[in-house]
């Protein structure tokens, strides 16, 4: 049983082995080329992302303020820009992004509101954008000064 056991498993082997000896040149076609030229004239080319600010800040506000502002995203790349999603570090601030592709030199609104019940003191929020740039992550800040309820902003006279 041993042996017959053996010889089948050397025989697999040496099946293995002579099936894997096929040259590799043979199975590369001429399509298989022409999706690799393709491919690499598109190394490079792009989206890229520019702000019109990389930051936002919303002064002094009180808590339970909801304030908004927009960053406005540009296109300066080489093909089209996707931005796949936007997500806060604090669900306090919420993203609204463009969901259609943004063509080279294509600029849109991305929309940010901060509400600000519950917080107090200096406040500042990072909203991270996933895009297909190179590198796949794009950010931009806002900042504020809650007062608290019972604060009132200090006037100077």
């Amino acid at each position: 049983m041993l042996k017959k056991t053996l010889s089948l498993v050397t025989l697999s082997f040496l099946f293995s082995v002579v099936s894997c000896k096929e040259n590799a040149n043979l199975k590369i076609t001429d399509e298989d080329m022409k999706v690799v030229e393709a491919e690499k004239a598109m190394v490079g080319k792009l989206p890229k992302v520019e702000f019109d600010k990389a930051d936002h800040d919303f002064g002094t506000i009180k808590s339970g303020d909801k304030v908004s502002t927009e960053f406005i995203v540009k296109n300066i790349g080489e093909s089209d820009l996707i931005i796949s999603n936007a997500e806060a570090t604090c669900g306090c601030t919420v993203p609204d992004y463009p969901k259609q592709p943004l063509k080279p030199g294509e600029t849109a609104p991305i929309k940010v509101t901060f509400d600000s019940s519950g917080k107090s003191g200096q406040q500042s929020k990072t909203v991270t954008l996933t895009t297909n740039t190179e590198s796949g992550k794009e950010t931009f800040t806002i900042k504020a000064n809650v007062l608290g309820k019972e604060a009132s902003p200090i006037v100077n006279k």
